[in-house]
């Protein structure tokens, strides 16, 4: 169902955590020290009077910086939450297993990653309405978040969101649903600037902006092949042939060097006594 109006501290939480960071420390200088300095050059005895008691802001300068720091954690816990809401999906039966709050996170995440601004209204509720409003380049497109598996968005729906396009001077709509749509909603659209996400569609988006995509998620290692040294076959010219033996006396050969070239040759073993040579 619809909620009413936010106050301020519900809107900073919708911000990106470090807005909140910087908004509670020039609130804290403009409460602890503009406001004596604005009162101070008014003059008069009340003015000297905000003056000589400076420090009475003070505290409350501290609560609200303490208050929008707390407001940053709740922004920083929240976008975590998203980043892994998105990341965890692994296809059609997860996103049917989270809950319609958590489908309209899960669908503003989707286009963050896209680099759209993305504003939760919470006008929409789980019965239905503006979600979602997405910014990106100077184009304000209204989106509403259907978390139906099982049933088609009929074309009702459809139309309810295009009166709302006019309503509020919006470029586009955009449905989203984790089921599909009925023939005649997909008639009401064509030609208009609605656009149809179904299931399939969703699944595809997410899967294209995950961080780790479900498709690639490590999963139980692949049995190994067990390694086969290759074998090499030895030339035959490198196999010992028969040695002839020494030419001169029938000894026994051997590999020799001449001093002066270098060449090695074939020298009897029995060298000096026999100077036969191959």
């Amino acid at each position: 169902m619809g909620r009413g109006r936010r106050g301020f501290f519900d809107d900073l939480i919708k911000l990106p955590w470090p807005v909140a960071l910087v908004v509670g420390v020039l609130g804290y200088a403009g409460i602890r020290h503009g406001i004596p300095a604005f009162f101070a050059r008014q003059g008069g005895p009340f003015g000297q009077a905000f003056a000589s008691h400076s420090d009475v802001f003070a505290p409350l300068a501290w609560m609200f910086l303490a208050a929008c720091t707390l407001c940053a954690l709740v922004a920083f816990a929240n976008a975590r939450k998203r980043r892994r809401l998105l990341d965890a999906q692994t296809g059609l039966d997860s996103i049917a297993a989270i809950g319609w709050r958590d489908f309209e996170r899960l669908v503003g995440e989707a286009f963050r990653r896209q680099g759209y601004s993305v504003e939760e209204t919470g006008l929409g509720g789980a019965d239905g309405g503006i979600d979602l409003i997405l910014r990106k380049d100077g184009r304000r497109t209204l989106v509403q978040c259907k978390h139906w598996r099982r049933r088609q968005v009929p074309v009702n729906v459809v139309r309810e969101m295009y009166g709302l396009l006019a309503h509020h001077g919006a470029h586009a709509v955009q449905i989203a649903t984790a089921g599909g749509y009925t023939p005649d909603a997909a008639r009401f659209a064509a030609g208009k600037p609605i656009t149809l996400i179904d299931g399939p569609t969703l699944l595809a988006m997410i899967r294209s902006v995950q961080a780790v995509p479900a498709a690639s998620t490590p999963s139980s290692p692949a049995p190994q092949t067990p390694r086969v040294e290759p074998a090499f076959a030895v030339p035959a010219t490198s196999l010992p042939a028969t040695d002839p033996g020494c030419p001169t006396c029938g000894g026994a050969m051997v590999q020799r060097v001449n001093r002066r070239t270098r060449d090695t040759f074939q020298g009897c073993a029995r060298f000096p006594a026999c100077r036969g040579t191959r």
